[in-house]
């Protein structure tokens, strides 16, 4: 298929697994399911770490870049924090073979050859990974290794290659369990042949749940879709891995797919949070970046040596939901040890206080407390029992807790934050709560709160910022009033600020972020008025920008069609892809949402299946049930008196998000 539609073509193949399992469906089976057995090479006894180039340079790879990634590994510490592949990705070779049936490296993009460059990256300390595809051609339109196994294998292994990723297009499959398995078992039995340790990572997108048989074949097989650049990709991908854990030990992993951090389409928050669940989940950590020109911010969460830690962890097991209700997601792993790794992860638009116990994580009762290490903050704590704290929105707070006959001697763990999100008009004030729970044994002492606001705003305190003792399990809370000048734009603000306190008697002073949020934003006007004319307060979506007046282009803004349902077009609407939720905020004003919902037009016939839901200050108030792409438009009418927000929500039906362009065509929303 054409190069650009590769990464489409990976996300629709694989994003929610064949068969259009639930999560909960899947979590069911896994529950009873036996690990599949690691084929034994001995290789990938941990997640490889490395480079991939796709992600960044799709293409335009080339030997020079390879050589410029492995001296960077070098001189940046990367290999030192246990990054060792340097991998190619397609577009390396010629279009044709040699008269021996040989691969042959395209002699512009690497003169010296995949041998002279795999010298180079060997002289290094480090190793070199190759691509090729199970099927007559490669994504790009290169030759591809069906039928060519051993030769390519033998190739591979002549040129000093490591690591091998084998991708599924154009593979002529009938679509059965058993094309699959045999198509990836050649190229597995010739790649033993070679005598030559080569880890071998499938790359079948997910579509006949290879999670059940790849590791009898291979070290690490890819579990979803390609992944993209954004929020919707990466949620996705994590609600489809993170079911799968009972399948992953040493020497055989479930493949979320490479990182995309560093490449500017999320925050450095979503990064963050993208390389704390990787860890977690025991995911290859390919770096898929352009490292020649990584930011400070950048290198500093690839080389976060206490989260690659978790994921480098020798006893190899993928962690699991705890818990997961309203977007707030408690994730577990079990360490080598006997520690646990907690994840309090935020995947929903808005900050949310998050709240687990060491008990609940599987740890045993100390008299001691636990000692609690955030991995972010790279500082020890102390906790009598509770793990919390206020996450902002895509965040994820990352800890390692442990039983420790010393923990007491490192400083009570605090859970602090903004309480809510308050929202206020330019030129009005509004107040808001900040609150301080010691959740260690011992009190924590000269505790002093601050907090800050953006440039030309006020925050002023309305209560006691400081207290001389915190006792174990006691709360400060502080109203601050906050004033917004007039003419501020609308939209999301941060702020900032510090807790300080020390251990006691004026010892080991320590000093804690406060984050919180505040949004700036304008009812909408008295009457009816379509939500497409009105601002958001947040969009994410599955896949391209949330389109006002056209459908879903998947791509780039302005790229839709007219909205059409049922052979009807809509002039007014919004144009999402599932999974997608886009919030407005409504000031208590509002009384009524309406609009036609469906799969688009351009989507007739296809499998895409999703459901509509309205949320009221987080309650759902309107439900469309299952839609497909053959129905049509269904009305949808819902409730929202006196709501401060409303979100209009688009979920996967269950068979994959493929296909799923769906309208909220001519929605409107009353208000007084």
């Amino acid at each position: 298929m054409p190069i650009t539609r590769r990464i489409l073509s990976c996300v629709t193949a694989g994003a929610m697994w064949a068969g259009g399992l639930s999560v909960a469906a899947v979590t069911a089976a896994v529950a009873t399911a036996p690990g599949a057995a690691a084929v034994d090479n001995g290789l990938a006894l941990t997640p490889p770490m490395g480079f991939n180039d796709w992600n960044a340079f799709g293409c335009n790879v080339s030997e020079q870049l390879i050589k410029d990634t492995a001296d960077y590994f070098v001189s940046s510490g990367l290999k030192d924090a246990g990054y060792t592949y340097v991998n190619i990705d397609d577009c390396w070779m010629t279009h044709t073979r040699d008269a021996s049936g040989r691969l042959v490296p395209d002699p512009v993009k690497f003169p010296d050859g995949i041998k002279g460059t795999a010298d180079y990256v060997h002289a290094k300390g480090l190793k070199l990974g190759i691509y090729e595809d199970a099927g007559t051609a490669t994504c790009a339109g290169y030759p591809g290794s069906l039928g060519h196994e051993a030769v390519d294998a033998q190739t591979f292994a002549d040129w000093g290659v490591d690591y091998l990723k084998y991708d599924n297009c154009n593979n002529k499959s009938d679509g059965t369990r058993a094309d699959f398995v045999n198509r990836y078992t050649a190229m597995g039995d010739a790649l033993k042949a070679t005598g030559r340790p080569i880890v071998y990572s499938i790359c079948e997108w997910g579509q006949v749940q290879p999670w059940e048989w790849a590791g009898d074949i291979g070290n690490l097989w890819r579990t979803t879709g390609d992944i993209s650049d954004n929020w919707g990709s990466l949620k996705s991908i994590t609600d489809a891995n993170l079911p799968l854990a009972a399948y992953a030990e040493p020497g055989a992993w479930n493949d979320p797919d490479m990182l995309e951090v560093g490449n500017g389409g999320m925050t450095d928050t979503e990064y963050r949070t993208h390389f704390s669940l990787w860890s977690m989940m025991n995911a290859p950590l390919l770096i898929g970046t352009d490292l020649r020109k990584a930011t400070p911010a950048t290198l500093q969460i690839l080389l976060n040596k206490d989260v690659i830690a978790l994921d480098q962890d020798p006893l190899g097991k993928q962690a699991t939901v705890l818990s997961s209700s309203g977007g707030a997601q408690v994730i577990v792993k079990q360490l080598a040890g006997g520690d646990r790794a907690v994840a309090l992860f935020n995947e929903s638009d808005r900050p949310q206080h998050i709240s687990t116990t060491a008990a609940a994580a599987g740890l045993p009762a100390s008299d001691n407390g636990y000692l609690v290490r955030d991995l972010w903050q790279h500082r020890d704590f102390q906790s009598a029992g509770t793990l919390a704290a206020t996450v902002p929105a895509h965040g994820t707070v990352l800890l390692r807790v442990g039983t420790d006959a010393h923990a007491m001697q490192n400083p009570a763990l605090l859970d602090a934050g903004v309480t809510g999100t308050a929202f206020v008009q330019p030129g009005k004030g509004a107040d808001i709560t900040t609150s301080v729970t010691d959740l260690g044994t011992a009190p924590a002492h000269q505790v002093q709160v601050r907090l800050t606001a953006p440039g030309g705003w006020s925050v002023r305190p309305a209560g006691a910022t400081g207290t001389p003792a915190l006792p174990g399990g006691h709360t400060l809370a502080t109203t601050w009033h906050v004033d917004v000048p007039a003419g501020t734009a609308t939209g999301t603000y941060d702020l900032s600020g510090t807790v300080t306190y020390t251990r006691g008697g004026g010892k080991g002073a320590v000093t804690v972020p406060l984050a919180g949020r505040i949004t700036v934003a304008v009812p909408p006007p008295a009457g009816t008025s379509y939500l497409s004319d009105l601002p958001w307060l947040s969009a994410s979506n599955g896949w391209g920008p949330v389109e006002r007046d056209t459908s879903n282009g998947e791509t780039a803004a302005g790229d839709g069609r007219p909205i059409t349902l049922g052979g009807t077009v809509y002039a007014k609407g919004l144009g999402v892809h599932a999974p997608s939720d886009v919030a407005y905020y409504t000031a208590g004003t509002c009384t009524s949402l309406t609009a036609t919902v469906g799969i688009d037009d351009e989507k007739m016939n296809s499998k895409g299946s999703v459901e509509f839901e309205v949320l009221a200050d987080g309650k759902k108030v309107a439900d469309s049930g299952i839609v497909t792409s053959t129905t049509g438009g269904h009305p949808l009418t819902a409730d929202i008196t006196g709501a401060q927000t409303v979100d209009l929500v688009v979920t996967d039906g269950g068979d994959g998000n493929d296909s799923d362009h769906a309208d909220w065509a001519g929605a409107q929303i009353t208000c007084s």
